[in-house]
């Protein structure tokens, strides 16, 4: 596949650039940044000065499939302005397309939910990094709708996540050696959330107590999902193997899980715990790959017919 990138100066697009140089199935052809036209890429993504490429405009002609890595509100924009023809694929890391309500023509792109309608669709809405995590946390018990209507989830991420462009908020002074939260119960991910859990099985919209967390570290998600439950342990684990045996990138602890464990990797890790009728399910992702360009790849994979893995089998930087 010949591939193309709009917006490629962020964390994630370099993240895509690094996966995709070594797909054996893609060329990436044009890396497109109007801030960096005519650049060498390694003067944004410094650690791929072994790369020739250079920040150029697309020649939409001679591509198969446009990644979109712009910020949010963004995507819908460069569609407008730009002819894209319709036989390429378009894979969105935005938020523009997740929503019902703003889809059109866009499948929202989470593999272990839809990957049937992802590989019949040309146009993928890339989910959020901390929907991902949270929604492969909770997906197996929606699909037998076993999840309460409240439920509370607290979720720590990386610095990454919050893109390159440094606030009084995100900057190293104020993030190093700090925790603090952001956006209490007002999260932009929780309407896609809601949204793929009725679409998992759920009868119901939730009341999702979310509060999200800057970690003081750059990359991964640690989300931990708290609810109400009389169904077994022993039941609840064997359920979310049995739903996740198909799904390479999934995998189910016995042990709790963290995130070095994943960090640099495409893999969601869960573990489950209960104490009384108090069950704990706990998924850690990295938040550039899993939660953004890993399953882009994954994505992009599927809708061309290749195998799901292929590129992305990364291993995690365990020390």
């Amino acid at each position: 596949m010949k591939v193309g990138i709009a917006g490629a100066a962020g964390y994630t697009a370099g993240e895509l650039i690094r996966i995709l140089i070594n797909h054996p199935e893609a060329e990436l052809k044009y890396i497109q940044s109007e801030s960096h036209k005519g650049e060498p890429i390694h003067k944004v993504h410094q650690d791929l000065l072994h790369t020739p490429l250079v920040f150029s405009d697309i020649d939409f002609s001679d591509i198969d499939v446009l990644f979109l890595c712009m910020g949010h509100g963004f995507s819908s924009k460069f569609l407008a302005e730009n002819n894209v023809p319709k036989e390429i694929k378009i894979i969105d890391l935005g938020n523009d397309f997740r929503l019902a309500k703003d889809a059109g023509e866009f499948v929202y792109g989470l593999p272990e939910l839809s990957r049937d309608a992802i590989k019949k669709a040309r146009y993928i809405a890339n989910p959020g990094c901390f929907a991902t995590c949270i929604e492969l946390g909770m997906l197996p018990l929606a699909s037998i709708d076993a999840l309460p209507e409240s439920i509370s989830v607290f979720g720590v991420t990386g610095s990454t996540g919050a893109g390159q462009k440094p606030t009084s908020d995100t900057h190293f002074s104020n993030r190093n050696n700090n925790l603090s939260n952001y956006k209490v119960f007002t999260h932009q991910h929780l309407g896609e959330i809601n949204e793929t859990l009725v679409n998992a099985g759920a009868k119901k919209k939730y009341d999702l107590a979310f509060v999200p967390v800057r970690g003081c570290f750059p990359r991964g998600i640690l989300v931990n999902t708290i609810i109400r439950t009389d169904i077994s342990l022993e039941r609840v684990i064997a359920l979310y193997k049995e739903y996740y045996k198909d799904h390479p990138f999934v995998c189910i602890s016995d042990e709790p899980v963290y995130m070095k464990q994943v960090v640099n990797t495409n893999y969601c890790y869960i573990s489950i715990c209960k104490q009384g009728e108090q069950m704990l399910i706990s998924s850690v992702i990295d938040n550039l790959l899993k939660g953004a360009s890993g399953q882009a790849i994954q994505n992009m994979n599927l809708i061309f017919g290749l195998e799901e893995s292929m590129g992305v089998k990364l291993k995690a930087n365990y020390f």
